[in-house]
């Protein structure tokens, strides 16, 4: 049964509305029963049936910050698109909130794939999707399993399994770091269920220290600041909930990205915390439609929404060729 969401009609995002696309505010729902809520894009003036795109991430933020930065700017250049929030977070469905899951995420995206391909003003063979962060993983594991996605660009890339289960740079990767990650999150299970709530995480601190690491800094210019703020994005307010990772740590999303037989594209700073991410995952991949794009000097939330470092050329050509 179909939820009804609330959904916001102000131009709440934190990028400038374009005047040659029309925007709307749409829904879908997912495998699992949840309801999807999206923002729309769509080229003025377009006619016929258009090659479409849906875009998600970053983990923990909403369609009101980058997702919809790239949604719109590729709506600019001639595609139907999308940026949706994924499952318990934003304007979207699901309960308990502040939720991840490596399947139900993927599955979102295959929902965004169900809902475009409906579309009397979309072809249904002219399908792609976009992945930002953590949602870049998510992406690439959708393309894995689903065969109507012609061609995926993840950006930025996180790998959420395997940071969660392996820690940053793979540094925690032993069996007595996970165990204790298992203990500490089935205590808290434990605390939750005694509580009736779920207990938040918290997002990006309010003041980063003056030793935090680069990336900490990173995040908190973009999700702390005038630049990338929103009132309903997990990271720039009370985070997930503390036993959000707790499926990560048994779920492998990239197990079967070597099969992946669509297009891929692949893009990351070079200065970023997280390259390491796409460098591996590019290393899985196979075939002549995949590629990986290294941005000169960027940082990992450069390719969030600084539109003279997002190579959204690029990724124009990428999905003109490959959704011709």
């Amino acid at each position: 049964m179909k939820e009804n969401l609330i959904l916001t009609e102000e131009w709440d995002k934190t990028f400038p509305k374009s005047d040659k696309v029309n925007h709307s505010k749409v829904t879908f729902y997912n495998r699992y029963g949840i309801t999807l809520a999206a923002d729309m894009y769509e080229p003025k003036n377009a006619e016929g049936k258009l090659p479409a795109i849906a875009v998600s991430g970053p983990f923990g933020a909403v369609k009101e910050q980058a997702a919809g930065l790239y949604a719109q700017t590729m709506a600019e250049r001639g595609f139907l698109t999308i940026a949706f929030d994924p499952s318990f977070t934003g304007e979207s469905g699901g309960n308990p909130r502040y939720v991840a899951s490596p399947d139900i995420n993927t599955e979102d995206f295959q929902a965004a794939v169900d809902f475009l391909s409906v579309q009397d003003n979309v072809d249904p063979e002219k399908i792609g999707i976009i992945g930002i962060c953590g949602w870049g993983g998510m992406a690439l594991n959708a393309a894995a399993i689903d065969t109507r996605i012609k061609a995926t660009v993840a950006s930025t890339m996180y790998d959420m399994t395997r940071v969660n289960a392996k820690g940053y740079f793979d540094a925690e990767d032993s069996e007595e770091a996970r165990y204790e990650k298992r203990r500490t999150l089935n205590a808290q299970r434990t605390e939750d269920y005694k509580n009736g709530t779920y207990a938040l995480a918290g997002g990006v601190a309010d003041e980063v220290p003056e030793d935090a690491p680069f990336f900490v800094k990173d995040y908190h210019d973009y999700y702390k600041t005038k630049r990338g703020y929103h009132a309903r994005s997990l990271n720039s307010n009370g985070g997930w909930n503390i036993t959000s990772s707790l499926s990560f740590l048994n779920m492998p999303i990239l197990q079967y990205a070597d099969e992946i037989r669509s297009a891929v594209l692949l893009i990351h700073g070079e200065k970023a915390h997280s390259c390491y991410f796409s460098r591996d995952a590019y290393s899985m991949l196979k075939g002549d439609n995949k590629e990986l794009m290294i941005i000169p000097g960027a940082v990992h939330t450069d390719l969030y929404d600084k539109t003279d470092v997002i190579p959204f050329d690029k990724m124009t050509e990428f999905f003109n060729k490959y959704l011709e």
